[in-house]
């Protein structure tokens, strides 16, 4: 192993290390009133979506401005406590709402935790569900056709649609006549993607592009064969068929993981909404009707019969 290996090695061991030997009480930042800790700081993780969080660590200065943001934050609330909001009813009645809904979030959490341990120790349960899935469904895991065509555009931001299409003709019949149509795309198409790569779009299906162009290019019969000019929402184009792929269904082995995965967070769902469904049903649900009618503002019909008269009167003049 070379020397420079030798030391990444190190590095990273090192950087581990450090990471492992930090405690829950780890002070991360401090000042003269409020602290964050490590604790701290992997509760607000754990607050991001997974794909965000993942490689949040991986931006020295994301994680700063996070640490100074969460500083702010409980220094505001040390002062808050210091002057005693915390003991207003109101405060007291919003604290305590949103621990309830923090404990409910992480109570809907674990039900899902549980339930998705439950499917993975019986998926050998599943195997005869995600077989029949796939058997009954195939068209589901088929693959449309697809082609491979190059094309120049002539668009009709810059020009006429006229204007667009006489291009289009006359640089059908140069390439009809010999001329090199990657050659031509790369000089005159209109579209910047493709007019760089000689034209060329790789392979698509009809339905992935704007409904004349994929009509187009599918009606060409063998590679090789090309389009009279086609008008499409972008301006007329010139298509030249490359390559054809009939529609593939993908064997049972490939489409199994996706079924699968979809199993489970079908049984996930239903046993969460089997747990809601109780709390709905629970026989000693009581609801004040008085009280809760009174939430919602009751107008007098005559009051809503004059504003609306007011509304339809014609203006002074």
């Amino acid at each position: 192993m070379s020397k420079s290996n030798i030391l990444c090695v190190a590095l990273l061991a090192l950087v581990a290390g450090g990471a492992l030997a930090q405690s829950a009480d780890t002070v991360l930042l401090s000042n003269s009133v409020a602290k964050v800790t490590k604790a701290d700081y992997d509760a607000q993780l754990a607050k991001m979506p997974p794909d965000i969080r993942d490689g949040f660590g991986n931006d020295a200065r994301r994680v700063n401005e996070l640490l100074s943001n969460m500083l702010v934050s409980k220094s505001l609330a040390a002062k808050a406590r210091a002057d005693k909001l915390d003991a207003r009813p109101d405060v007291a009645a919003r604290l305590a709402l949103e621990t309830d809904l923090l404990l409910g979030k992480i109570e809907a959490e674990a039900i899902q935790a549980v339930a998705g341990a439950e499917f993975d120790a019986n998926i050998a349960r599943y195997e005869s569900r995600a077989r029949e899935m796939y058997l009954v469904n195939k068209a589901r895991f088929t693959d449309p056709p697809q082609v491979s065509a190059t094309h120049i555009l002539f668009d009709t931001k810059k020009r006429s649609a006229d204007e667009a299409k006489k291009l289009a003709v006359e640089t059908r019949a140069k390439i009809v006549a010999g001329a090199d149509m990657s050659q031509l795309a790369k000089q005159l198409s209109d579209d910047p993607g493709s007019g760089q790569k000689g034209g060329a779009l790789g392979f698509f299906a009809e339905k992935e592009m704007d409904p004349a162009f994929g009509a187009a290019a599918f009606s060409l019969a063998k590679p090789g064969d090309l389009s009279q000019p086609v008008q499409s929402k972008f301006g007329w184009h010139i298509i030249r068929l490359d390559e054809k792929r009939p529609a593939k269904t993908k064997p049972y082995e490939e489409a199994r993981e996706a079924i699968i995965t979809e199993l489970r967070t079908n049984y996930i769902a239903q046993k969460f909404d089997d747990t809601v469904a109780a709390i709905r049903r629970d026989p000693k649900t009581d609801v004040n009707r008085e009280a809760v009618g009174e939430l919602t503002p009751k107008l007098d019909p005559e009051t809503i019969r004059r504003a609306q008269e007011a509304a339809s009167a014609p203006a002074p003049k």
